[in-house]
């Protein structure tokens, strides 16, 4: 199944290569990790391809047509450092001795999620994801039919109460 078709947030840690499919696979995750030093470029022009797995859609959503289209046209090859400048990936950390620091500060990014009410999580993804596909009026709509799904959970009215009660919240995902 396509990282992007699940419901629960996902996150791409590239510590090495990204490269064609690769980094197509990474575009797929809503959150991209990678080392400083790692490479990632949409290269399937140089192989007398061009990018499939949605990568020709979902690059210039990040970094405008412009850029997507000299990436793909070159099939350049960019470090994380890069990457995340030109707005790629979220995060672009030192690579370590070991060789996983992408991983570990994906891990991180992870466990910051983790805590937070799990169908709302669920319910942002999808009024993001399928809001970004249409027009603004019927992406308020999907928006509002997202937040209608959240309104009635426990997970609310437990957020809601340990806001007032000045304490964290446990949620159930119900």
């Amino acid at each position: 199944m396509c990282p992007a078709a699940l419901p629960m947030p996902t996150i791409a840690a590239v510590d090495g290569y990204a490269l064609g499919g690769g980094l197509e696979l990474a575009l797929a995750c809503d959150l991209r990790v990678a080392a400083s030093s790692a490479k990632l470029g949409l290269i399937e022009t140089t192989r007398g391809l061009l990018p499939g797995a949605g990568g020709s859609q979902r690059l210039p959503r990040l970094v405008g047509i412009g850029l997507a289209k000299e990436l793909i046209f070159t099939g350049r090859q960019i470090e994380g450092s890069q990457a995340y400048q030109i707005g790629l990936v979220n995060d672009a950390v030192p690579q370590n001795e070991e060789g996983n620091s992408a991983y570990k500060k994906a891990l991180e990014l992870a466990q910051e999620i983790l805590p937070q009410a799990p169908v709302a999580v669920r319910m942002a993804k999808l009024a993001m994801n399928k809001g970004i596909e249409v027009d603004i009026t019927s992406g308020m709509a999907i928006e509002g039919m997202c937040y209608g799904q959240v309104i009635p959970t426990k997970d609310r009215l437990e957020g809601m109460a340990a806001f007032q009660e000045k304490r964290p919240p446990h949620y159930t995902g119900e």
